[in-house]
């Protein structure tokens, strides 16, 4: 099968609204490939090793590649998709961008990343291992994230993803009933139930996700500790009132919400209301520019932050409910 494929070169900063951008204009599949720089800032008390460049992208530069079907009229959606990235030049470092063109076989993207994904040691305890590769864990406290993300995100390497089981790791205390927002692929659903938490409740609006997540879930074994669902936050009140089995009960011990910065602003009210009293909150997907606007609106919306993580550019905020 053959697909359009659109490449924008752009910076790294700008990468999780571009990506959305791809995804809000039909695109059936989104690749992103940052810089492999050793000047980059790596963390590496895990042991992970970073010997080789990993590519030739300039450091802070990105290359984010959306796959379209035939069908579609390519030409149309670049002319959008450029309005709204230079747009998004107004607000965000996009750098000098570039765009290419052309078309591919879906086996040429579809699983060739697979070959990158090898098992990544997030955490003290915590190892992604893809579903294709061999691995051995090395003490018998790791325990393992058996993860096919598929065409959902979520596959531990991205900054915001690792620090975010980093953060659950140290906050989860056992027997939880945790709420994660737009889960995936659900990695980390499936991270806090390794981690103690009772049972997870995964929601997000996106389809493949949902499938993803579910399909995860099976792989892990965790069919009945982790209830997926094709939903917002909002729904939550509702599907419990009509008598839906969600797997927790409202409110919660806990929320979870690996997004971007814009969203996390919307949903602040809706998770203050599904926590119970001094109920946790952990958000992560928030770049260094929109730190103290995040910071700020969950103070507004009484919410205590406790503690503040931080990976390369990116912030987790642990935030308790007042």
């Amino acid at each position: 099968m053959l697909w359009h494929e659109f490449t924008i070169h752009t910076t790294e900063e700008s990468v999780e609204m571009i990506s959305n951008f791809l995804h809000e204009a039909g695109a059936g599949g989104v690749s992103i490939e940052e810089s492999g720089t050793l000047n980059k800032v790596r963390d590496t008390k895990y042991g992970e090793l970073y010997d080789v460049p990993l590519n030739n992208i300039p450091e802070g530069q990105a290359e984010i590649k959306g796959y379209f079907s035939l069908e579609l009229e390519l030409d149309s959606i670049m002319l959008t998709l450029k309005q709204r990235i230079e747009e998004l030049g107004e607000y965000v470092d996009i750098g000098d961008v570039r765009y290419e063109s052309k078309t591919v076989n879906e086996e040429d993207w579809a699983d060739a990343w697979k070959k990158y994904f090898k098992p990544l040691r997030v955490s003290k305890t915590l190892t992604i291992k893809p579903t294709w590769e061999e691995y051995t864990p090395e003490s018998e406290d790791e325990k393992l994230i058996h993860l096919d993300p598929g065409m959902a995100f979520g596959t531990g390497a991205h900054p915001t993803t690792s620090l975010c089981l980093r953060t659950l790791e140290n906050v989860i205390k056992g027997g939880e009933e945790i709420i994660d927002v737009g889960t995936g692929s659900g990695i980390l659903a499936i991270g806090a139930i390794l981690l103690g938490a009772k049972h997870v409740l995964a929601v997000d609006l996106d389809p493949v996700a949902v499938h993803s997540a579910k399909e995860n879930t099976a792989f892990n074994g965790m069919e009945d500790r982790i209830t997926v669902k094709e939903s917002d936050l909002l729904s939550v009140f509702k599907h419990q009132s009509e008598g839906v089995n969600l797997g927790v009960t409202v409110p919660v011990n806990m929320v979870v919400a690996n997004i971007l910065a814009e969203i996390i602003l919307l949903l602040i009210d809706d998770v203050y209301q599904v926590l119970e009293p001094d109920g946790i909150f952990i958000t992560s997907g928030i770049y260094k520019n929109k730190e103290h606007v995040v910071q700020e609106a969950l103070k507004l919306a009484n919410f205590e932050i406790i503690d503040v993580n931080r990976e390369e550019e990116w912030i987790a905020f642990v935030a308790r409910k007042r």
